[in-house]
């Protein structure tokens, strides 16, 4: 896959770092010169440029990229201009740091897809949840264990839990689902609403567009993503 990260911090600088060793094709901007040359070595390509200009970014190979996470965590301002800005351009995927809850509420007002937050969340977190197909977060639990949110299966609509067989094919536990809606924030931009259900029984039907919440051993749950979503 294809990324582009704004932003070349430690959390940036982390993230990019990590897609690239993963295989991917990472294009990471800074304005800072040095954090671009000394990444030049360890991220797929790195570019100094000033992310807040339209006809600049405009040059860059957006429909070619998948993802793009607007990673500057040091002036507000310039992050709010630069997630707009790559709204405007509509990219297949917008993910952008917040700093606190005013600047949530902003980011969420433009319309992001996602929302980070390095001070709780790490780069490899966020790198696992980027590259596996079918994962929209993830938790681990130690080395060998970890709690997944991952899309529902098209197979799986309108199945029960007991039905679909998770437990007795990959040892895994469904905890739960989760609902997602998109609603339209203050100023016209819609956005992606998730509420979390009531714990799984298993008649629970599931329906288009749910996410399962899934426990288990990471080997088991890297064979449920495999088999499902490659």
């Amino acid at each position: 896959m294809k990324y582009l990260i704004i932003g070349l911090g430690n959390f940036g600088a982390s993230l990019a770092e990590k897609l690239t060793s993963q295989g991917n094709e990472v294009i990471g901007i800074d304005t800072r010169m040095n954090k671009v040359d000394s990444l030049k070595e360890k991220v797929s390509h790195t570019i100094c440029m000033d992310a807040t200009d339209e006809f600049t970014v405009s040059g860059l190979p957006l429909k070619d990229t998948d993802v793009v996470v607007v990673a500057i965590g040091e002036d507000q301002g310039a992050n709010v201009m630069v997630t707009a800005l790559f709204k405007n351009l509509e990219v297949k995927r917008l993910i952008s740091r917040a700093i606190n809850p005013l600047h949530e509420k902003v980011l969420k007002a433009i319309g992001v897809d996602e929302i980070v937050h390095p001070e709780e969340e790490t780069a490899e977190r966020w790198a696992k949840k980027l590259c596996l197909s079918g994962v929209v977060d993830s938790f681990e639990l130690g080395d060998d264990f970890s709690i997944v949110e991952m899309n529902l299966p098209p197979e799986y609509e309108g199945q029960k839990i007991s039905e679909i067989g998770i437990r007795k094919k990959y040892n895994l536990l469904v905890l739960t689902t989760i609902k997602s809606s998109r609603v339209e924030s203050s100023i016209g931009r819609s956005r992606k609403e998730s509420k979390v259900q009531d714990v799984a029984s298993p008649d629970l039907i599931l329906e288009k567009g749910d996410i399962l919440v899934v426990y288990g051993a990471n080997k088991d749950i890297q064979s449920l993503l495999k088999k499902k979503f490659n």
